[in-house]
């Protein structure tokens, strides 16, 4: 029986923290080709060469995917809330309407 990416990548974070290409792809939400072209161009994830094969650890997909985050994660608190006038509201084009004032 043949298992798929995502249950490889499951398996292999139960054993090995090393992934191929495939499970790593899988792991971070991309297409294996994305993965392969972030590698050449220098600005995917760090990977290794273990003699010609490429292997990814799982503590270096995490760390590239919270440094490529759009907003920072805090893991206390899984849905945080933003006030509108905060700099990471503003750095996302939320933007607190103006009072207005009556004349």
């Amino acid at each position: 029986m043949e298992m798929d990416a995502g249950e490889r990548a499951i398996k292999a974070r139960k054993g090995s923290p090393f992934l191929n290409t495939a499970q790593a792809a899988f792991y971070v939400g991309v297409q294996q080709k994305t993965l392969k072209k972030m590698r050449g161009r220098g600005d995917g994830p760090k990977f290794r060469k273990h003699g010609r094969l490429v292997r990814y650890h799982i503590d270096d997909l995490d760390a590239w995917s919270n440094a490529n985050a759009s907003i920072p994660i805090d893991e206390s608190d899984d849905h945080p809330e933003t006030p509108d006038d905060s700099p990471e509201a503003a750095s996302h084009g939320i933007r607190k309407e103006p009072e207005r004032q009556d004349s």
